[in-house]
């Protein structure tokens, strides 16, 4: 049965791929670097004119180029790729835990899934998905001609192939098993692992991880050097300081990751004892290390999905964002006290016990800010002229995911909870609640929200309704049978729970329950998958540069005027119709900055 799921997993993953490569060889008009409304598929966003005889066609063009919005696409494909393999990997673990006994697969081809499936959601899928709005918007949104490094920029991504490769390497290579040290690689587990894929997934971690911190470095500097004129930190954008403060993060956590991996290295391979029972730091200095990157990791994971939510929500609503100071505050509070918590993973491995409650204290209080933007997201939609599209149903769907996945977290972050939750599903249910029911609805909701920007068409908009529906049905009959299961008991990491005494027919019930959710979620994400790739290619063209009507509540952004004089320069270009020379508002930058009027007004249009 190991050797058939296997096989399903590769022959499903190279279904895939090949799909990717046919539509990209379907694409046509690869010469045109405008937004080419309706043009069907040039991935938009380009200047006219000198573009199109200064750059290159075909594919040299996306293996050679440094534009950030070039690269904001190809981070874009890269993470659904990345989340496909996660979400086959998870499929297959769900349906092996449909019964108590082993049937589908055995326990070390589930323990790489697992391990597969965690990594490749967070360090593949996450970071990268997140980087793609990055690079793609935060330059348009700060008026900005491109990235401060954008050669950096470039490079930061071709990390992730290769890293990507390392991961996955020990599914591929019939000489080695798929690593099986969880996605946390606790030791001495992860140190006496015998198996070679173990040395190719700390390699391929430590690309993705210097990936995300040139990356960071880049935004840091873009932000704070290459606004606009009218750009100031009092109207910077709430996306851009959800990115500036995460890139923050990045840069003091992913380092200490890469150090930890590179010690990691040498016990395993040279015989060092820096996390040798006995010896060195021990067990705990592994977990003291990783948690140090890995509690922020959820921060830097989850403070951009904030910002897109903080800043999607209100152009559905008709209002400004309510408390927006306050909700920046909150932002930079959570990206200091995100450092100060990494121990509440520890509570039972026996530290000293006044160590513990401070780190309880600040856990808990780490809840505020958090609360801060719920409160405010939901005062900014009271008394607000509701707008039902997919973007506010995913940014609403993120909101209540959120409460759920965060108060779950304020009982873990009580000591004597936790020691009884430890390691249970309950642990797997907050965590998911967050990530897939909060980050994933975030990403939809931006990917909805910008589709006319990069591809010059709108999606189907019944479609992404089913979509949202199955996501928000599927994600919570998925993770809440796992609270339930927590309470009662269940160990995570588990392959199989065939008991002798005790609830095995109440953990099967459960865990049915959760795959079928699981099954709903899939079929939610072929139905999204469907309809990105069919609107791309042949969806109904944007007739308008304000498609979403933003400018009658004044929420008209500047990555929409962009947009609005990018369509005016390609209509005036193909149509042979010559724009007004006196009207320097439209003329077109072909590196996506923002040209504003002499008093910067088009960029004080939106002040949140």
């Amino acid at each position: 049965m190991a050797d058939i799921a296997t096989l399903t997993l590769s022959g499903l993953t190279a279904a895939f791929l090949l799909g990717v490569f046919v539509w990209v060889v379907r694409l046509e008009d690869w010469r045109s670097y405008t937004p080419v409304v309706g043009g069907g598929g040039a991935a938009g966003g380009y200047g006219a004119g000198e573009e199109r005889a200064h750059k290159p066609s075909g594919i040299v063009r996306w293996l050679t180029t440094v534009d950030h919005k070039d690269i904001g696409l190809m981070y874009g494909v890269f993470a659904v790729l990345a989340f496909a393999w996660g979400g086959v990997a998870v499929m297959l673990m769900r349906l092996e835990l449909v019964t108590p006994t082993t049937n589908f697969v055995d326990s070390t081809l589930y323990n790489g899934l697992l391990t597969s499936h965690g990594i490749t959601m967070l360090f593949l899928f996450g970071t990268p998905m997140l980087a793609a709005f990055s690079n793609y918007f935060v330059p348009l949104l700060i008026g900005a001609d491109d990235m401060a490094f954008p050669r950096i920029n470039a490079i930061a991504f071709w990390l992730l192939p290769p890293g990507a490769v390392l991961i996955w390497s020990g599914f591929f290579l019939p000489s080695l098993a798929p690593a099986q040290t969880a996605w946390t690689m606790y030791t001495p587990l992860s140190v006496e692992q015998p198996n070679p894929a173990v040395d190719l997934m700390l390699l391929g971690l430590h690309l993705t991880g210097v990936s995300a911190t040139m990356g960071a470095i880049n935004f840091v500097a873009t932000i704070v050097t290459e606004r606009g004129e009218a750009v100031n930190w009092a109207n910077l954008d709430i996306f851009s300081w959800t990115v500036l403060t995460q890139s923050g993060q990045i840069i003091f956590a992913f380092p200490l990751l890469g150090s930890a991996i590179v010690m990691l290295l040498l016990d395993r391979n040279l015989g060092t004892t820096f996390y040798a029972l006995g010896e060195g730091g021990g067990p705990l200095l592994w977990q003291h290390l990783f948690w140090f990157f890995g509690h922020p990791e959820v921060y830097i994971l989850v403070l951009p999905p904030m910002g897109l939510v903080s800043y999607i929500l209100p152009k559905f609503t008709g209002r400004k964002l309510f408390g927006f100071k306050f909700v920046v505050y909150s932002t930079l509070a959570l990206g200091v006290l995100s450092f100060g918590v990494w121990a509440h993973h520890m509570f039972a491995t026996g530290i000293d016990p006044r160590l513990r409650a401070g780190f309880m204290a600040v856990t808990i209080s780490i809840a505020i800010p958090s609360a801060v933007k719920t409160f405010n997201w939901i005062a900014t939609m009271w008394n607000g002229r509701l707008r039902l599209t997919a973007p506010f149903l995913f940014c609403v769907g993120f909101i209540a995911n959120f409460i759920v996945g965060g108060v779950t977290g304020v009982f873990e972050a009580s000591i004597p909870v936790d020691l009884l939750l430890h390691d249970t599903y309950h642990v797997v249910a907050h965590f998911h609640y967050v990530i897939m029911g909060g980050i994933a609805f975030a990403v939809f909701a931006g990917i909805y929200y910008w589709f006319p920007i990069y591809t010059g068409r709108m999606y189907q908009q019944t479609l992404a309704k089913w979509h949202f529906w199955l996501t928000m049905v599927g994600t919570n009959l998925t993770f809440f049978p796992m609270i339930v299961l927590g309470y009662a008991g269940m160990p995570r990491r588990y392959a199989t729970y065939d008991l002798s005494v005790g609830p095995e027919l109440f953990f099967a019930a459960l865990h049915r329950s959760a795959t079928l959710g699981a099954l709903l979620l899939a079929f939610g994400q072929i139905i999204f998958v469907w309809n990105l790739v069919q609107s791309w290619l042949e969806g109904p063209e944007v007739t308008d540069g304000d498609p979403w009507d933003l400018k009658e509540t004044d929420q008209h952004g500047r990555e929409w005027a962009w947009f609005e004089r990018q369509r005016e320069t390609a209509l005036a270009i193909d149509g042979g119709v010559a724009s007004d020379a006196s009207d320097t508002s439209s003329e077109p930058r072909s590196d996506g900055g923002e040209a504003t009027d002499g008093d910067g007004s088009a960029a004080e249009r939106d002040d949140d």
